[in-house]
């Protein structure tokens, strides 16, 4: 009866140590491994239990003291509550670190993606700044080839200037000997005597024929620079020894009369033109020479006898002359 008492108070301990054990829900490999040594010991000591309920039952001369098996029995009841509330602490820290484990897992998983991304966007940023790098080698390769173009056309351009610049010395030396020569001429030109004369014979119409030989005044005076030349004689007079030009014309319009003229330097006949009018119209007669002349000599037209000349307003028998140069 004492037997069946204790394996009984001991079939409610094994009881109230497995509820506890559910209701711990403890997790994990170790956990694990600990409740089933525990379930071990528990088989192994009710297989014990068991096999003193048999030794007391075959043996009913011995009769063991049940207050201290029920003593014995609190004392494991309480080692093993304090063992699974010691499994509870220890699976909850494990639960905890496992949880914080998790949250910085993910942390770590979410800083590695963002890592991943940084990463993939520096490497596109890499390639494009490759890209940009070798554009603008190339493109510095391409000024520094520019460069030396300049340069070479800066140094012609300078070898040019340089030349340029001689040369505009040669010019200015040049120019100054001109200048000087010019103002030279433009001293001598004022002192070189100015001389020359333009005049027409008359506006009465027909003059001639006479018997005699006459000079012809040319009364009706253009131009007389210098004062060479007099209207009252006909006559020019060389004011300097030079070099002079002269040029006369004469007309005729009656018919069957000849016109002609004499130029004369000092006593000597230099020209004579001579041409007779027919019936239809009139003759015209021009020549021109050019005389070397000392101070003094004399120039002038004289008509011959039997010949006549024209004029009028329109001024058709001229005679002009000029000095070329002075000798």
């Amino acid at each position: 009866m004492r037997s069946a008492a204790v394996f009984l108070a001991l079939l409610l301990c094994l009881q109230w140590t497995w509820a506890q054990g559910e209701s711990g829900e403890v997790t994990g490999t170790d956990t694990e491994t600990e409740g089933g040594n525990r379930q071990e010991e528990v088989q192994f000591e009710i297989q014990g239990v068991g096999a003193a309920h048999e030794q007391s039952s075959s043996q009913t001369n011995i009769s063991p003291d049940i207050w201290a098996e029920l003593k014995e029995l609190r004392d494991m009841a309480i080692k093993h509550r304090s063992k699974i509330e010691k499994l509870e602490q220890e699976n909850a820290a494990t639960q905890a670190r496992l949880t914080a484990s998790e949250s910085k897992n993910a942390v770590l998983e979410a800083r590695m993606s963002s890592y991943e991304d940084v990463v993939k966007t520096l490497q596109r940023e890499n390639k494009v700044l490759g890209a940009t790098v070798t554009a603008s080698n190339n493109k510095v390769e391409e000024l520094r080839r520019d460069n030396t173009v300049l340069e070479s056309r800066v140094n012609t351009s300078e070898n040019l200037v340089a030349e340029l610049r001689r040369e505009n010395m040669v010019l200015e030396t040049r120019m100054s000997s001109s200048e000087n020569e010019v103002a030279e001429l433009k001293r001598e030109n004022a002192d070189r005597p100015k001389v020359a004369f333009s005049a027409g014979l008359t506006d009465a119409g027909s003059v001639g024929p006479f018997d005699t030989e006459i000079t012809l005044k040319f009364s009706k005076v253009f131009t007389n620079i210098g004062q060479a030349y007099s209207p009252t004689t006909g006559i020019f007079t060389a004011p300097v020894r030079g070099v002079y030009y002269f040029r006369f014309t004469v007309w005729e319009t009656r018919p069957s009369h000849w016109a002609g003229v004499h130029l004369y330097h000092n006593e000597k006949r230099m020209i004579s033109n001579y041409d007779e009018n027919d019936e239809h119209a009139f003759v015209s007669v021009s020549n021109a020479l050019i005389l070397q002349l000392e101070k003094g000599d004399v120039v002038y037209m004289a008509l011959p006898s039997g010949h006549g000349v024209f004029d009028d307003t329109n001024n058709r028998t001229i005679f002009s002359g000029f000095l070329l140069f002075a000798l």
